[in-house]
């Protein structure tokens, strides 16, 4: 009996262990912080996350899904992040580039072999990187044409190819690739267009293989999330604030899914945050050092846009130094994410209504963030 009592015993306080343990791996709930700035901005909802190290530490979520239901956002609810898509498109590449199929200097006139004859000469010598850095001198999106089939079209990959198949690059480009910075969702289409090409397998795909499943993100995804027949997750609202419903309208097409379609939880987001965060500390996982200083750092080094390979290059003086940032829309989404290395510590904020000129996004998520970052960490000296 009393070797029984004591096994019973034993039993409780490892169960009262593994409670507290639970309890003090869970990030604090900020979710009170959020609603008087969703309040302010007038925004149906934000939400938002801080990682230190490799541990989310602090996670919140206020308001209501959609306009006109009184569902209320959750914790983990899946957010769109925009373009905050590119920096995991380049990171694919990176695995690609790590597994021989492709090259940072891979070229689109080796690439698409069977194309390369209606692709203009000055267009077979971009390369990978000049496409993931914004210098391959493609504008933002492809010309109206070529992009009324985009919307109208429900592929993904097959859309893709409609970049070279549809005669775009017939012609010279305006500028020469490499002379200039332009922020350029096609060339990030251009680039998972080439991966796809080297793997043989979709960019989706490829998503879920080679980063999804190995970083644990079980809720990632393409679109927007949730169900047309029920507000099961959170809506992005049009310019005039109306909530849509997931389908056709609801985002980009899917075509653009390399510059912009992927959406998680933020619990979720934060897993490939905190493999930026630490590798820009020197701990890398996944990759190696010398993929990451390529995902960190401006192209060409000398590079005064500071802008890398899906990241942004900012000095701050809160973060001691440089931080990795980027913002993302689809015009009805707006989400923003700043890691700072030498503080170990990263932000992310997310919500869902990007307004007139992405304006109300930017003001409610930048609010949050500056938020967060003030409790995290002192401002720096100057």
């Amino acid at each position: 009996m009393a070797q029984h009592c004591k096994f019973v015993a034993i039993i409780a306080m490892s169960i009262v262990s593994f409670t507290r343990m639970t309890a003090a791996d869970q990030p604090q709930d900020v979710s009170e912080l959020l609603m008087p700035l969703v309040e302010k901005h007038k925004v149906p909802a934000l939400a938002a996350a801080v990682i230190e190290g490799e541990r989310l530490t602090k996670l919140g979520a206020a308001g209501i899904r959609a306009r006109g239901d009184e569902a209320k956002v959750e914790l983990d609810d899946l957010w769109h992040l925009g373009s905050c898509t590119k920096a995991m498109t380049a990171t694919l590449c990176a695995r690609l580039v790590e597994q021989g199929k492709l090259k940072w200097d891979s070229k689109v006139g080796d690439v698409f072999t069977d194309q390369a004859e209606p692709i203009h000469a000055e267009w077979r010598d971009v390369t990978l990187v000049q496409l993931l850095s914004h210098r391959a001198s493609l504008p933002s999106i492809p010309p109206l044409p070529l992009w009324l089939k985009l919307v109208g079209h429900d592929g993904s990959r097959d859309a893709r190819e409609m970049l070279l198949s549809g005669g775009w690059l017939k012609s010279a480009p305006a500028a020469a690739p490499g002379s200039k910075w332009e922020y350029s969702n096609a060339g990030f289409m251009l680039a998972g267009l080439m991966a796809e090409r080297a793997a043989n397998k979709d960019w989706e795909t490829l998503m879920r293989e080679l980063l999804f499943e190995p970083l644990g993100m079980k809720s990632a995804g393409f679109g927007a999330p949730g169900s047309a027949d029920k507000v099961d997750q959170p809506r992005g609202h049009n310019a005039f604030g109306f909530a849509m419903k997931p389908g056709k309208g609801a985002d980009n097409p899917r075509g653009l899914g390399p510059a912009g379609t992927v959406h998680c939880s933020l619990r979720d987001w934060s897993k490939f945050i905190a493999l930026h965060l630490q590798a820009a500390r020197g701990d890398c996982k996944l990759l190696t050092a010398e993929s990451f200083h390529r995902l960190h750092a401006p192209q060409p080094i000398d590079d005064k846009t500071g802008y890398a390979l899906g990241w942004i290059i900012l000095e701050r003086p809160w973060a001691d130094g440089s931080v990795l940032m980027h913002n993302g829309s689809n015009t009805m989404w707006y989400s923003v994410v700043w890691i700072a290395p030498k503080r170990g510590f990263a932000v992310m904020a997310v919500t869902n209504l990007a307004g007139l000129g992405a304006k109300d996004g930017a003001a409610a998520t930048d609010a949050v963030a500056s938020l967060l970052i003030q409790k995290q960490a002192k401002p720096a000296k100057e």
